[in-house]
């Protein structure tokens, strides 16, 4: 196994004309410390279908390729979907044939599209995209057991957060639906190119049951957006309209319990759900 090295990153770049966009939140590992701790964190097995999303040069899916039974890679630039299997032939002959690129945008595959069932997730994901990308994948793909991702510090902190905290808010909420989450540790600067403006993070997910609710997880859902498009005001004040009126949002929060001049980020997941069961009950 040969992974990417700095020299290796830049002269593949080269070789394809590549400019890292913005658009598409492109960063390059060229570390290969910095992917073999990742694959060590997610703990992967020989069993183990792991689905990479933004593989990019293919610095992380080297890594991958040995300790797993297979990579669905899921690449959204047309160019580097081209590449990827060639750089994998070429550096791992031996592991090629367990490597599946789909060319499609992350937000919109699901499994038919990937033409497996993964079981882990472990990507350096794209920051503009990183959490939307978690929540859809965790939606559309049950088989997803357990994850490990690379994403901006401030957004791994954001999914880790728990109740109370100044950060907690709607990703930490809509991630803890599916998955218990937190942080794996830091990631420097350095060991990308283009070198990043912002720090990263590693971020744990282990897959657990939603909570035991009648309401739909659409229903929580909107619960969550509307709890904090108006943080700081009281629940009873920030439901009203997603409830009807403040009348009818006091009576869901004192039907589940919540005491209706909390605010959101006292709450867990689990409290909402049965904040959204006891309004659908109301207007049944």
């Amino acid at each position: 196994m040969s992974l990417l090295g700095p020299v290796d990153v830049r002269a593949l770049a080269e070789k394809l004309n590549l400019r890292p966009t913005k658009k598409l939140g492109q960063n390059f590992v060229i570390d290969g410390g910095t992917v073999r701790r990742i694959v060590r964190l997610a703990d992967v097995t020989p069993e183990d279908v792991a689905i990479e999303v933004g593989p990019g040069l293919g610095s992380l899916t080297l890594a991958l390729l040995p300790e797993v039974a297979e990579v669905v890679a899921v690449e959204i630039d047309p160019v580097l979907a081209e590449q990827l299997p060639l750089t994998v032939a070429e550096r791992a002959p031996e592991a090629a044939g367990r490597l599946r690129v789909v060319h499609a945008d992350a937000l919109k595959v699901g499994p038919a599209d990937l033409g497996v069932a993964p079981t882990v997730l472990v990507a350096n994901l794209p920051y503009n995209v990183s959490v939307p990308v978690v929540l859809h994948l965790l939606q559309v793909l049950p088989s997803l057991r357990r994850g490990l991702v690379m994403v901006q510090s401030e957004v791994a902190d954001r999914l880790a957060a728990t109740p109370g905290s100044r950060i907690y808010g709607v990703p930490s909420l809509k991630a803890a639906w599916y998955a218990d989450v937190r942080r794996a540790g830091p990631v420097g600067r350095s060991v990308f190119w283009p070198v990043p403006n912002v720090d990263s993070g590693l971020v744990s997910l282990v897959r657990r049951d939603p909570p035991a609710t009648t309401a739909t997880r659409e229903e929580v859902f909107a619960a969550v957006d509307a709890a904090f498009a108006q943080r700081r005001k009281t629940l009873r004040a920030a439901l009203a309209s997603w409830a009807g009126s403040a009348a009818a949002a006091e009576k869901a929060l004192v039907g589940a319990g919540i005491d209706p001049s909390a605010r959101g980020e006292q709450l867990r997941i689990e409290d909402f759900a049965r904040i959204a069961e006891h309004r659908a009950a109301a207007t049944v």
